[in-house]
C-alpha cells in the first residue's frame, strides 16, 4: 500500500458558547484543518487538527505549508505503522507537532482499516466498556457558571472543569469555583482552570482561599516552577495542561510534585503515536489523565476516544467528546455522548466517515 494523494480543508467550527479562558483568550469560531490520505489500494486515513487562537504554538494557516513541506516523505510511502513514517518525518521537518498530530491520525486510521479493526484494538486493546466526560464551564458571571454546572449534571455529567481569571479579579475566581462546587454537591469532580493565565500570587490566594472545598487546581501559571510552588502552597492536587506536551515535561510536572492529572492532547504531542508513550509513562507515573486535544470535531473526537478506550481506568480521569460543542458535525456516524459517559466507534480504524459534501471541494491538492 502506497499513499498517492493528499487533500487538505479548512473548516469553520463554530462554538455553540463563546469560551472566556484567562489572559483574554477566547474561542468562538475556530478553523479546523482537515486532512485525507489516499492510498493506491482505495482505502484512504482521515486527521484533523484545530488550534486554539492563543492557546499553544500552533495556528491553522501554518498547516498547509508544513504538509507541503513534508509530502516528499508521504506520498509513495506505506502508512501501515506510523511511528516508523513518523519519525521520518521528523528528520525532514523538525517540530510543528500540530501539523504531524492531523497526519499521525490518518497514518493510524489507514492502519486500522488495514487491519480491519477498530484503532483501540491497536493502542493497547478495550481496556473499558466507556468513559466519563468533563464538561468545561465558560468564565463568566459565578451564577451563571453554576446554573450551566446544573444543566450538565442533569444530562449525567459528574466532571466539571471551571475556567477562572477572565475578568481578572481573584475574589470572583474563589465564589465560582464556591459556586459550582456547593451547586453540584460532594462527590462530582470539580477543578478550575486558568490556563496559565495567573501569576503565582493570585492563584496562591484563590487556592488558600477554596482549600476547605473539594476541589483541584489546574494549571495556573506559565511554567512548571511556578505551578509546583502554587501545589505547595495550597495544598490542593493540580492538574497541568499546557505545560503537559512531551515526556520530559511529564517528568518534569512529576518530579515537582505538580502532576496530580495532566491533560494530554493530540495537537501538543504530534499524534497517536506519541500521545501513547505519554500515556503509558502517565500509567507508569500514577497519574490521571484527561485524554482529548484542544478542539476539533469528529475525526479528532474518534481519534482521542479510541486512545482513551484503551486506557486501564486506573489511570484515565476522563476524556471529551469535542463534537458536542462545535458546528457543523463532520461526520454524521460520530459517537454521542449518553449520560454524561461515551464509547470509542467500533469500525475500523477510526470508525467515522467525513461527510465530503460537508468539507466541499479541498483547498490544497498534494500527488
Amino acid at each position: 500500500m502506497k499513499i498517492k494523494r493528499i487533500s487538505l480543508w479548512h473548516v469553520p467550527l463554530t462554538s455553540h458558547e463563546t469560551y472566556y479562558m484567562a489572559g483574554g483568550k477566547t474561542c468562538d469560531t475556530t478553523v479546523s484543518v482537515v486532512l485525507r490520505l489516499e492510498t493506491d489500494t482505495g482505502l484512504d486515513g482521515w486527521g484533523e487538527v484545530c488550534p486554539i487562537p492563543h492557546y499553544l504554538p500552533a495556528y491553522a494557516g501554518g498547516v498547509a505549508p508544513a504538509l507541503s513541506e513534508m509530502a516528499p516523505v508521504l506520498l509513495g510511502a506505506d502508512p501501515v505503522g506510523p511511528e516508523a513514517l513518523m519519525e521520518r518525518l521528523n528528520r525532514h521537518l523538525q517540530g510543528h507537532r500540530y501539523a504531524k498530530s492531523a497526519i499521525d491520525t490518518a497514518l493510524w486510521d489507514l492502519t486500522g482499516k488495514a487491519a480491519g479493526q477498530p484503532l483501540y484494538a491497536l493502542l493497547g486493546g478495550r481496556a473499558v466498556p466507556d468513559m466519563p466526560l468533563y464538561h468545561s464551564i465558560t468564565c463568566v458571571a459565578p451564577e451563571e457558571m453554576a446554573r450551566m454546572a446544573l444543566d450538565a449534571q442533569a444530562q449525567g455529567m459528574a466532571q466539571f472543569q471551571v475556567k477562572l481569571g477572565a475578568d481578572d479579579d481573584w475574589q470572583s475566581d474563589v465564589e465560582r469555583l464556591t459556586k459550582v462546587r456547593e451547586a453540584v454537591g460532594p462527590g462530582p469532580l470539580v477543578y478550575g482552570d486558568w490556563n496559565c493565565g495567573a501569576d503565582r500570587l493570585t492563584a496562591t490566594r484563590v487556592g488558600r482561599a477554596v482549600a476547605h472545598l473539594d476541589v483541584m487546581l489546574e494549571q495556573p501559571c506559565a511554567t512548571i516552577q511556578e505551578c509546583a510552588a502554587v501545589r505547595a502552597a495550597t495544598g490542593l492536587p493540580m492538574k497541568l495542561d499546557e505545560n503537559a506536551h512531551d515526556i520530559p515535561s511529564l517528568l518534569d510536572g512529576h518530579a515537582r510534585g505538580c502532576m496530580d492529572a495532566a491533560a494530554l492532547k493530540l495537537s501538543k504531542f504530534g499524534g497517536l503515536s506519541a500521545m501513547r508513550a505519554a500515556r503509558d509513562l502517565c500509567l507508569t507515573l500514577g497519574t490521571q489523565m484527561c485524554i482529548e486535544d484542544t478542539w476539533g470535531s469528529d475525526i479528532t473526537t474518534a481519534a482521542l476516544l479510541h486512545l482513551a478506550a484503551s486506557t486501564p481506568a486506573r489511570g484515565l480521569m476522563n476524556t471529551c467528546d469535542l463534537s458536542h460543542y462545535v458546528a457543523p458535525r463532520l461526520a454524521p456516524d460520530g459517537p454521542a455522548r449518553q449520560n454524561g459517559r461515551i464509547t470509542p466507534p467500533d469500525g475500523p480504524g477510526l470508525g467515522v466517515t467525513p461527510d465530503t459534501e460537508i468539507l466541499g471541494q479541498p483547498d490544497l491538492v498534494l500527488d
